[in-house]
């Protein structure tokens, strides 16, 4: 019988009844027990920080630096609480201290009351170093002390490098003012320095003029004298000059009562007489092509309006007492009758003499309008412009009264004033010394005051000045001067996706081996036939070996749908598995087939090894030398690695180099386990009966 059917015939039995058909469903789960709820149970543990109660204990007062207020501790616990990074619990210092003592509390921070006084203390005269304080107790949970000490030491970089940002900030801001203030100064020391030039030459300028002065001081004595005279002869011309302005006033008022009312009752009728022209003139010049007909009438109406005019012109202005302000508009008023008269019998001449030239008609015309329209515009306010005259003439005398006072004043305060020129006179010599030895010292003040400015320039130049910008990039520079650039080039999202290439052969090597503590090592029917060794090795490998598919899938499923396993190359990593499981298969059937019941205690012992050997949870190079010597010789070794770059990416080197391996290890396993199957075919006492049985 071939080796397939055996193996399938091996297979058969376990549907023959309840308990066996149990045994096949157990021997198919319990890799799960191994792989998934291992994996399981650790997916993803630093995600799920949050649920470690920690003790919070802040006891900073806070403190007050540059006039602000500096709150670390707070700032500090604030921060911790939006992280989420623990299960956060603010207690007191003795509760903490009981808390981490009995295992309420994993571990404990502490902000010290003098917290923030110790950071704000960066910008006093005695810097001193704040100190968080965690408490952790190893004999609670070691990995937690150890997950602390990194997250904690996050905590004091990033509180250190604030306080050192905003100590360096305060350091660039210093440097700002100072370099502001010198500039400042600067610019005042060549305001100084130029005020102080101009004070030096105003100095000799001063002195040069107080010579001058002095020589002028007495001709202004002089002068006085006669300009006092002459206020005199003003005093009295100013006087007979009022006099007569009072004259002028008093006639001009008395004309003004008899002319006035006469202006303010024909002003209607110079309006209407010069209106009645400006309409005719436009008239005409709409009417050009009636010219010859209306051109008679037109001459005659603006005789009629000169005449109205000319008879106006010497009621009001022939014989007048005094000027009237109203009669250069009236004789302009009558000037333009009159050449509207005169035009009107030009044109009445031309028409009739020579038929008419009507261009130069029309701009005639044209000027007469606008003349005549201007006069019945003013009409109006012929009244108005004579009062407006009248009320001038008497502000003329009122000035004039006052020209007469002020001059009266004036010789007084003339005659004051020699007296002072004297005086002024023997006062500018003294000041005349006093200004030449102001000369001198303002021009050594000179050379001083620009040696200080430029000090002061070329030290702002070397003060640095930073902006809020500069400052901040600068002082996170400063604070923090080294960055670690991380790059991940093929990234496992959690705990236990890292993890899984070391818990899936393990579940499958436990899986082999329950199996075959079920499955005969050797197919019992084809040792007791006689059949070949190759043919008693298959038959008890191929059965396993399908148990390990049936055990790859049933794992694989339920760590991808049910827990979350992502992997770069899912196909690639179950057939891979696959062949790991027929490897295994092979190893553990000869363990079984050549030692007997001993070699199940050999499967376990070559398991141990290979755990502690494939550096599937720390690099085998942190292990003894003794693990280092064994990992390149056994089989989980390349599997763990493989399955990492199958899961999580990466060259598929190790992969085929796996294959290579476990297809050797396969081989070679399957060739020992034909050699103990001959070796079987031969009955002794020791089988007989065993020293041991299993």
């Amino acid at each position: 019988m071939r080796s397939p059917k055996l193996a399938a015939l091996e297979l058969r039995r376990f549907g023959r009844g309840r308990l066996p058909r149990a045994a096949l469903v157990a021997l198919l789960v319990l890799p799960l027990l191994y792989g998934a709820l291992y994996l399981w149970s650790f997916w993803d543990p630093y995600g799920r920080l949050d649920r470690i109660p920690v003790a919070l204990v802040n006891q900073d007062k806070g403190a007050n630096a540059d006039g602000k207020r500096i709150t670390a501790g707070d700032d500090i616990t604030d921060g911790l609480r939006r992280s989420r990074t623990f299960d956060w619990h603010e207690v007191s210092a003795a509760e903490a201290r009981r808390g981490v003592e009995n295992g309420t509390y994993y571990l404990s921070l502490t902000m010290p009351a003098d917290f923030s006084r110790r950071v704000a203390s960066s910008a006093g005269d005695s810097p001193e170093t704040g100190a968080l304080q965690v408490h952790t107790n190893d004999a609670n949970n070691y990995i937690v002390g150890q997950i602390s000490r990194t997250v904690f030491s996050e905590v004091r970089t990033a509180a250190s490098t604030k306080a050192s940002r905003s100590f360096l900030d305060r350091i660039f801001i210093s440097f700002s003012d100072i370099h502001g203030q010198t500039e400042k100064a600067a610019e005042g020391a060549d305001q100084l320095q130029g005020g102080i030039g101009k004070a030096e030459r105003g100095a000799k300028d001063l002195a040069d003029g107080l010579k001058d002065a002095k020589s002028g001081s007495g001709r202004l004595a002089k002068g006085l004298e006669k300009l006092d005279r002459g206020a005199g002869d003003l005093q009295d011309g100013s006087r007979q000059v009022a006099d007569g302005t009072q004259t002028l006033a008093d006639k001009v008022n008395g004309v003004y009562a008899q002319v006035g009312p006469f202006v303010r009752d024909n002003e209607k009728t110079i309006g209407d007489t010069a209106r009645l022209v400006a309409d005719s003139a436009k008239t005409v010049r709409d009417n050009l092509d009636v010219l010859v007909r209306t051109a008679p009438v037109a001459a005659r109406t603006a005789h009629a309006a000169s005449s109205t005019l000319d008879e106006v012109y010497r009621t009001h202005c022939g014989t007048p007492v005094l000027p009237d302000p109203v009669c250069p508009d009236l004789k302009k008023a009558r000037t333009a009758a009159s050449d509207v008269a005169a035009v009107a019998d030009d044109l009445n001449t031309l028409i009739a003499d020579q038929g008419g030239d009507l261009n130069t008609l029309r701009s005639n015309l044209a000027t007469l309008q606008t003349q005549a329209q201007a006069l019945a515009d003013r009409a109006p306010h012929l009244s108005e412009d004579l009062d407006d005259a009248v009320s001038r003439i008497n502000k003329l005398n009122e000035g004039a009264g006052k020209v007469a006072a002020g001059a009266e004043r004036l010789h007084t305060g003339l005659g004051t004033a020699s007296t002072g020129a004297t005086t002024l006179d023997k006062g500018i010599g003294t000041a005349e010394s006093g200004a030449e030895e102001l000369d001198g010292g303002l021009y050594k003040l000179v050379d001083g005051s620009g040696k200080l400015a430029g000090g002061l320039h070329d030290g702002a130049k070397k003060i640095p000045d930073y902006d809020k910008h500069d400052r901040d990039r600068r002082t996170g520079v400063m604070a923090d001067p080294v960055q670690l650039a991380s790059r991940d080039l093929h990234h496992a999202p959690n705990y236990g996706t890292g993890f899984a290439p070391y818990f899936i052969p393990l579940s499958l090597w436990v899986g082999a081996m329950v199996a075959y503590m079920l499955i005969p090592p050797l197919n019992r029917r084809a040792l007791a036939v006689g059949s070949s060794a190759w043919r008693i090795a298959l038959a008890g490998w191929l059965p396993v070996a399908a148990v390990g598919v049936l055990q790859t899938a049933a794992l694989m499923s339920v760590l991808h749908w049910a827990i979350g396993l992502e992997m770069t190359r899912a196909a690639g990593t179950v057939g891979f598995l696959f062949l790991v499981a027929a490897c295994f298969a092979a190893i553990v059937q000869w363990l079984n087939a050549r030692f007997g019941a001993a070699g199940r205690i050999l499967v376990l012992a070559l398991l141990m090894l290979q755990l502690t050997s494939a550096g599937g949870t720390y690099p085998v190079q942190t292990s003894p030398g003794f693990f280092n010597a064994i990992h390149p010789f056994l089989p989980m070794s390349y599997v763990v690695t493989a399955l990492r770059r199958l899961i999580t990416g990466g060259g598929l080197g190790p992969v085929w180099l796996a294959c290579a391996v476990l297809a050797a290890f396969t081989a070679g396993a399957l060739a020992l386990t034909a050699l103990s199957a001959r070796r079987r075919q031969v009955w002794t006492l020791d089988r007989l009966h065993p020293e041991l049985s299993l």
